[in-house]
C-alpha cells in the first residue's frame, strides 16, 4: 500500500503512554489523531452490551462487520481525547471499563476482526496528516509510514500510570490487579498469531520510564521534524 507523506505511526503496549503522546503530537501539528485501540474496544463493548461471548469468534466477526464505529474530535470537554460512537451511541467512557479491559485482547486477536478494522484504519490514513496509534500500526496497518515510533515502559511503570489515571477520574483502583492485568495483556498481545505486538524493524524505540509526557512528546516532535526535514513548527503543513 502507499502511505501519504504526512503520517506518524505510534505503537506500544498497554499504558505505555502512546494515546496521550499521540494526541498531544497530533494537536501540536494540527494533524488528525486516531487511536485504533478504541475501535477494538468499541467492538468488545458492543459485544458485552449485546450478550455476545468474546469467545465466539464467528459472532464477533459478524458483529464487527455490521457495526458503525465513528471516532470524532472531542466536542464534549469532559477530559476525553476523542468521542467514540457505536451505531450513533456515545460509548467513549464505557470503553475503559474493567469488563472491556478483560476481553479486548481476545477480541483483537481474531484475524478477521483485525482485517475488517485495519481496512478502515488504512482508509482513514489515506487522507494524510494523521497520527495513528495502536499495537500494529508500523508493522501491519501502515508499514510504509515515514515515521514509526514504538513507546515502551516497564509493566510496573505502566500500572502506576493506569492506577493514577483511574484515581484522577474518581474511580476505585487496585494497583496489583492493574499490574496483573497489564502483564496478562502483554502476554496475549505479544503471542497472538495475528499482528503480534512488536516494534517495526525501522521504528524508533523510546523507553518512557521516568519520563514525563511533555518530554516524550517533545522527543517525538523532534523526530518528526528530522524525518520530514522541517526546521521549525511554522514549517508544518496546515490541516485545514
Amino acid at each position: 500500500m502507499t502511505t501519504p507523506e504526512w503520517v506518524i505511526a505510534i505503537d506500544g503496549p498497554a499504558a505505555s503512554g502512546k494515546s496521550t503522546v499521540g494526541e498531544a503530537v497530533a494537536r501540536a501539528l494540527g494533524f488528525l489523531y486516531v487511536d485504533t485501540g478504541a475501535m477494538y474496544r468499541a467492538v468488545t463493548q458492543a459485544a458485552l452490551a449485546r450478550g455476545i461471548p468474546a469467545s465466539d469468534e464467528a459472532a464477533m466477526v459478524a458483529l464487527t462487520r455490521r457495526l458503525d464505529i465513528a471516532i470524532r474530535r472531542d466536542e464534549v470537554g469532559d477530559g476525553r481525547q476523542y468521542t467514540v460512537l457505536v451505531d450513533g451511541e456515545d460509548v467513549t467512557w464505557a470503553l475503559r471499563s474493567p469488563a472491556v479491559d478483560a476481553h479486548v485482547s481476545q477480541v483483537s486477536a481474531y484475524p478477521e476482526v483485525r482485517a475488517i478494522l485495519v481496512r478502515e484504519q488504512q482508509r482513514i490514513a489515506a487522507a494524510g496528516r494523521v497520527v495513528m496509534v495502536g499495537r500494529d500500526i508500523g508493522t501491519v496497518v501502515l508499514p510504509t509510514a515515514p515515521l514509526k515510533v514504538y513507546l515502551d515502559a516497564s509493566a510496573a511503570e505502566r500500572a502506576r500510570r493506569r492506577y493514577r489515571e483511574l484515581l484522577a477520574r474518581g474511580q476505585s483502583a487496585d494497583y496489583e490487579a492493574i499490574l496483573a492485568g497489564i502483564r496478562a495483556r502483554d502476554a496475549v498481545d505479544s503471542r497472538r498469531a495475528a499482528s503480534p505486538l512488536q516494534p517495526a524493524a525501522d521504528a524508533v524505540i523510546l523507553d518512557t520510564d521516568g519520563k514525563s509526557i511533555e518530554q516524550v512528546v517533545a522527543c517525538v516532535l523532534d523526530l518528526a521534524r528530522q524525518r520530514f526535514g522541517m526546521e521549525s513548527d511554522s514549517s508544518w503543513p496546515s490541516s485545514s
